[in-house]
């Protein structure tokens, strides 16, 4: 037994067990010569209460059982102990009460077995076992008289008596606590993912915030710049016009601290509820507020199916809200890039496997002024494309406008008889 292991202090269990394992032995021990008292050829190799051999079998169980105290600490020192005190006791003591002496064996191998690594323990047990083995040939011939094949027949039963059955039931146990350990970390692992995908949403929900407010303040404050630049050419000329101007500022004003508001009342318990998520039905209100505010001619063409689904049908509230923030994003860039040009947004529903909306407008009517930054606009879009597994794409037109063209697949499989388009503006 290494140093360490004796200096640590045996369990409470484990010293139970021990002293359960004595009581055991020496219940056999006192009882052992009453029942070998019809046997008279057995008397003499069993010995009286109080005699030396007496007290030498008691000083065996003693130690057997002050060694298994520590089974658990040093397993495998254990082991070859008890079976070396056997071992012992069979060479200078043989007689009928060697399996008494045997009695701590079983329990040693399968606390052993239970906590030792199973690779690492296997010489041990084979150690342990071949001097039980020697023992029980030893005590078999000597105190008995066998002859050495049936003293080796003896010794293999013992042996599967004391090792292979202690082995069996310990790796059983170790098996279940194995498991129930796997199935810990498993719950472990799971809780650990849980707790990524919420830091994965949380940082998604960040990232919408912040497209979010960049979309609010970019519709709002590129209609603010145009008004401003206006109202700075007519306050002089025409100061009505620069009035109404001064007061649409106002009012983009007060929509964009709204709007602010009602996007930082996200991060508040009291504001979620009242939140209202865009989908294609907000599009008409978006078409015709931007219209009023850039004085620009804006169409809105939905072209619905023949099958009479409703409209957006396969297309989630996550998705819808994507596709109204690009087109509210492209109308931005409309009005930025190309002041005073028409603008036309389609939303095509006719397809059974994809919704796709395009933004096309003309080119500039007036020479726009020069932005001050470079924007996130295209950006903005192009994540959220990502996020709802859309494709995006952008480019010039062949009349020199701009166009933005956004696929949405569709979630599930939807019935087509076939397109008919009807035009609304």
């Amino acid at each position: 037994m290494a140093v360490a292991d004796t200096l640590r202090a045996p369990r409470a269990g484990d010293i139970a067990i021990a002293g359960v394992t004595g009581a055991v032995a020496f219940s056999a021990l006192l009882l052992i010569r009453q029942l070998l008292a019809d046997l008279p050829e057995r008397e003499p190799a069993t010995p009286a209460v109080g005699t030396a051999s007496w007290w030498l079998v008691a000083a065996v169980i003693i130690v057997q059982c002050v060694l298994l105290s520590w089974a658990r600490h040093a397993p495998r020192t254990v082991v070859l102990s008890v079976a070396v005190v056997a071992f012992l006791f069979a060479l200078t003591t043989p007689g009928a009460v060697f399996d008494i002496a045997t009695f701590a064996v079983p329990v040693a191998v399968f606390f052993g077995f239970g906590v030792a690594p199973t690779r690492s323990a296997w010489v041990i047990w084979a150690s342990a076992a071949l001097l039980v083995a020697a023992g029980s040939i030893v005590n078999g011939i000597l105190a008995e008289g066998a002859e050495p094949i049936l003293a080796f027949g003896e010794a293999a039963v013992q042996i599967g008596g004391l090792f292979v059955i202690p082995l069996l039931l310990a790796a059983v146990l170790r098996a279940r606590r194995e498991s129930r350990e796997s199935q810990r970390r498993e719950l472990d692992a799971l809780r650990r993912e849980r707790d990524a995908l919420v830091d994965a949403s949380v940082a998604r929900e960040r990232t919408a915030m912040a497209r979010e407010l960049h979309d609010i303040a970019a519709h709002h404050l590129s209609g603010i710049a145009l008004m401003a630049s206006a109202v700075e050419r007519q306050i002089g000329t025409d100061p009505d016009a620069a009035r109404d101007a001064a007061v649409q500022i106002r009012a983009e004003s007060t929509a964009v601290l709204q709007n602010l508001r009602r996007v930082v009342g996200l991060l508040r318990d009291d504001g979620a509820a009242g939140r209202s998520v865009e989908t294609f039905a907000s599009l008409p209100d978006l078409v015709e507020r931007v219209s009023a505010d850039h004085d620009a001619d804006v169409q809105l063409r939905m072209l619905r199916s023949a099958s009479g689904r409703p409209f957006g049908s396969g297309v989630g509230p996550l998705a819808q809200l994507a596709a109204y923030r690009t087109v509210q994003e492209a109308l931005a860039n409309a009005a930025m890039h190309a002041p005073g040009a028409d603008s036309v947004v389609e939303i095509d529903d006719t397809d059974a496997a994809e919704v796709r909306i395009v933004v096309r407008n003309a080119p500039a009517v007036t020479t726009p002024e020069p932005p001050s930054g470079g924007g996130y606009g295209l950006v903005g879009m192009r994540e959220r494309a990502d996020l709802v597994g859309a494709e995006l794409h952008h480019d010039r037109t062949s009349e020199g406008g701009w166009e933005v063209r956004l696929a949405i697949p569709r979630e599930g499989v939807v019935d087509e008889t076939g397109p008919d388009k009807e035009h609304a503006t």
